[in-house]
């Protein structure tokens, strides 16, 4: 629909058109106050699936019945509970089933993936990030750098918007890249950008890495369950994420990681071991010398955590339900009625001291939208919540809304508009 408008009307018929507006109701909505919540948070930790309390007194249930048995008496067996979320994980990541597993949280995988893929030499020791990357991964890379005995003042190159600018353009990364060269090692973005809500182009920077012989990964925090991924035929080499934002497994949820299949085939690629990634068939030998499994399955380290696993399978069962391109069409139907909002209430109050850094380009984000505040932008975000409105801030500036098309609907928009609308009109009288 190419015209919206500013009415409760118009956005009541938008949810009754909306082939995915049941779903809401398989979420609980927070309730900690009188007042109404609307919760456009699902970018920092996403609502709880109904299914999920079933989902862990199952498990309970089986732990109760079976104790240790339960690795394979269980009704998912426990042994092999991570095969249970390959399918749905590889459609969410555009990868081989073979090439994504859950395990641990994102910082560790992070870190565990700089010790296959980040292995600096003399001449080729540099690690390119773009500036304002969530500070995990700076702190994982500044680590990594200084582990292997490097300075991070040389060898971390972050690529920053031009002047006046607040996103990264494509080509400035590319030719970041390309004038580093032969002396960059590992090119490490996140796929969707937190601050800002930018999506990169991820095959471009990952054929550019590869271009001048470097490794391509991925933090896919902000990108998993938000935006169309496809690793495999864009030939990434890892990617990690976390699975307690977009995808609903509850707080400190069970992280995921992708590795290519040339480079989970070959078991030569070094890695840290543990006995969940030693060859399935001949793990409970336990014999010495590590043997990894094919696949990503070969970076496992431990048991299945299966109570974290089994809350995130609840909401993986949604997804394929619900079917991901119709999530993703929804999505973008979603953002741009909220740009709508924003620009309209804009052009009423020109007062607001209010700019979205979030690219307009619908190929250029996601399911977020992030809401500059030159000034008071703190305050209002209390006032916001105060009131039942629940976004997210962040430093220094920044109110991040976040309209996920599982459970929001349009009319949470309208309402979102309404309550900002009033808010501003009071701080920003014109």
């Amino acid at each position: 629909m190419n015209e919206y408008t500013n009415s409760l009307d118009f956005a009541c018929r938008l949810d009754n058109a909306d082939e995915l507006h049941h779903f809401r109701g398989r979420f609980h909505f927070p309730c900690f106050q009188d007042n109404t919540i609307f919760y456009f948070c699902g970018n920092s930790l996403g609502l709880m699936p109904k299914t999920v309390q079933y989902a862990l007194l199952h498990e309970l249930e089986d732990w109760h019945k079976y104790g240790v048995e339960g690795h394979f008496m269980a009704r998912n067996p426990w042994f092999s509970y991570h095969t249970l979320l390959r399918e749905p994980l590889a459609m969410l990541t555009g990868g081989l089933p073979s090439e994504v597993v859950c395990m641990n949280t994102l910082t560790v995988n992070l870190h565990l993936m700089m010790v296959s893929f980040y292995r600096p030499t003399q001449e080729r020791f540099k690690i390119i990030i773009e500036a304002g990357a969530f500070p995990s991964d700076y702190y994982t890379v500044e680590t990594q750098i200084a582990f292997h005995g490097y300075n991070p003042e040389t060898a971390l190159i972050e690529i920053a918007p031009r002047e006046g600018e607040t996103t990264l353009r494509t080509e400035d990364i590319v030719r970041t890249i390309e004038e580093h060269g032969s002396s960059v090692a590992l090119v490490l973005f996140s796929g969707v950008q937190y601050q800002t809500g930018q999506r990169f182009d991820m095959k471009a920077i990952t054929e550019a890495a590869h271009s001048i012989g470097a490794k391509a990964g991925f933090d896919l925090a902000h990108a998993i369950g938000n935006v169309e991924l496809a690793l495999h035929d864009w030939d990434v080499d890892f990617a990690a994420w976390c699975s307690y934002k977009y995808l609903n497994s509850g707080p400190g949820g069970i992280g995921g990681v992708f590795v290519h299949e040339r480079h989970g085939s070959s078991p030569d690629v070094p890695r840290f071991g543990g006995w969940w990634g030693y060859e399935e068939s001949t793990r409970f030998q336990m014999k010495k010398g590590f043997k990894p499994s094919q696949g990503a399955n070969g970076w496992q380290l431990s048991n299945a955590q299966v109570f974290q696993m089994a809350a995130l399978k609840a909401s993986l069962d949604i997804f394929q339900e619900a079917g991901f391109d119709t999530l993703c069409a929804k999505r973008d139907q979603l953002t741009a009625f909220l740009e709508f909002h924003i620009n309209d209430m804009l052009d009423n109050n020109p007062a607001i001291p209010l700019t979205v850094l979030t690219p307009k380009e619908k190929e250029q984000r996601g399911a977020q939208l992030s809401l500059a505040f030159s000034e008071r932008g703190k305050e209002l975000h209390k006032k916001l919540t105060d009131i039942g409105i629940i976004g997210d801030w962040r430093e220094p500036n920044i109110i991040r809304i976040a309209p996920a098309p599982l459970y929001n609907s349009f009319t949470d928009i309208y309402h979102f508009r309404t309550a900002l609308e009033t808010l501003c009109a009071e701080m920003w009288p014109h």
